[in-house]
């Protein structure tokens, strides 16, 4: 196939979003359709009426050595949305313990830190940092419990707390491989690339609307309410698309690169295998100011919550791997997260304030080593159909950075027909 001239995306998550924008920045004619009324997917804001402000739909966090992530930011004009400390620093809580310590690594590939006891992980010593390159030698089927001693105080305070947020995934079952590849890009590219950040106001705000005014000012049409139902082929191309509200042919110079969730794509493409397990991840946002001064966010040991962040006008739990919490009454979990949010940030005992749960009980596919073998390339064997989203052959897990790679990905491999 020659290169196309008009590429329609299908799905306006971050990867629709990241292809979108390669493709017009390059002159391609670009038509953008969304299902929802609003861009963004799993990666937005909005207002909740309930706790009378905005919020996001749940808690991302990004890192400065997330690549190509960064770069969308920048080409979208939205670097400066983002906030985080000046250096990789990791405030934690132990729950049992009532330890506190603040991770914090240097900015070069040498980890000096790990020299000076208060920048590791308390109770630590330099030595046992080194269990963590059993990672590399992980084999394709390994979890990451086969790799790390989950016995040992650095697997409860660190490997366990990074596994289960990185991957969305319990360490027992949760692919040794992915989380290698996490802490490559990580902890071993040194404190520079590990230096956390956050929206400064939100994540629609810094990943989304500014996407889109970039988008419509290089001429991307977009399409809201735009379900596609199927996808006709005819011999070795997708020929043409059908929406709720009509079916549209593909000329011979016409591309789609299908953004869509694992499910949707398995059921529009014929005998795509795709990840077809999924774990949970619950979010509570209380309606209470941080104290001044207080981190950015809190990792939790030994608790139901795991990160606990500061919103500007929220405090938010996030909980991944959250599959056993699904069907708990909100109320309920309302409650029981409550008293471990103040001990976060050590505010003073009081009412439960007005508060809100978000469920999403198919958040990410499950990293497994069985769900990675599931995950498909992003070229089909139609040469005009290609697929991105975080669900495909990324070599991460399920993140913001993954998403925008595969968007990346599906663009750069029709530009190069």
């Amino acid at each position: 196939m020659s290169r196309p001239r008009r590429v329609r995306v299908i799905g306006a998550g971050l990867a629709g979003l990241a292809a979108s924008l390669r493709l017009a920045e390059t002159g391609v004619a670009v038509i953008l359709h969304e299902a929802a009324p609003q861009a963004g997917g799993r990666c937005r804001s909005y207002f909740d009426a309930t706790l009378g402000c905005r919020i996001d739909n749940g808690n991302h966090l990004l890192i400065a050595g997330n690549h190509a992530a960064m770069d969308y930011l920048r080409r979208i004009g939205a670097a400066d949305t983002l906030t985080g400390p000046e250096a990789a620093a990791y405030a934690f809580l132990d729950l049992a313990s009532g330890e506190r310590w603040t991770l914090m690594l240097n900015s070069g590939r040498l980890p000096w830190w790990l020299l000076r006891p208060a920048h590791r992980v308390a109770g630590t010593r330099a030595r046992d940092y080194l269990s963590g390159l059993r990672l590399r030698g992980a084999r394709p089927n390994d979890v990451v419990t086969d790799c790390l001693d989950r016995s040992t105080l650095i697997f409860r305070r660190l490997w366990r707390p990074l596994a289960v947020a990185g991957l969305n995934t319990e360490a027992e079952q949760g692919s040794a491989v992915l989380l290698a590849r996490l802490l490559r890009e990580s902890f071993a590219a040194g404190g520079a690339a590990c230096r956390p950040l956050v929206p400064r106001e939100g994540l629609s705000e810094s990943l989304v609307d500014p996407a889109l005014l970039r988008l419509r000012a290089l001429g991307v049409e977009l399409r809201f309410g735009s379900r596609l139902r199927a996808i006709e082929f005819a011999g070795e191309r997708a020929a043409a698309l059908a929406f709720e509200e009509g079916s549209e042919r593909l000329t011979a110079e016409e591309a789609v690169i299908l953004a869509v969730p694992a499910p949707v794509a398995g059921r529009l493409v014929p005998d795509l295998v795709v990840p077809d397990e999924f774990r949970a991840i619950v979010n509570a946002h209380y309606r209470v100011p941080a104290p001044e001064g207080a981190p950015l966010f809190v990792g939790l040991i030994g608790g139901t919550a795991e990160w606990v962040f500061r919103k500007r006008q929220v405090l938010s739990v996030t909980i991944s791997a959250a599959d056993r919490l699904i069907d708990m009454p909100a109320e309920d979990l309302a409650a029981r997260l409550w008293p471990e949010m103040r001990r976060a940030y050590d505010l003073a005992e009081r009412d439960l304030p007005p508060w809100q749960i978000v469920k999403e009980k198919r958040a990410t596919f499950a990293a497994t080593p069985a769900q990675q073998h599931r995950r498909p390339e992003a070229a089909t064997r139609w040469p005009n159909l290609m697929l991105a989203g975080d669900f495909t052959a990324t070599g991460l897990p399920a993140t913001i950075e993954g998403a925008i790679r595969s968007g990346d990905r599906a663009a750069a491999l029709l530009m190069d027909c």
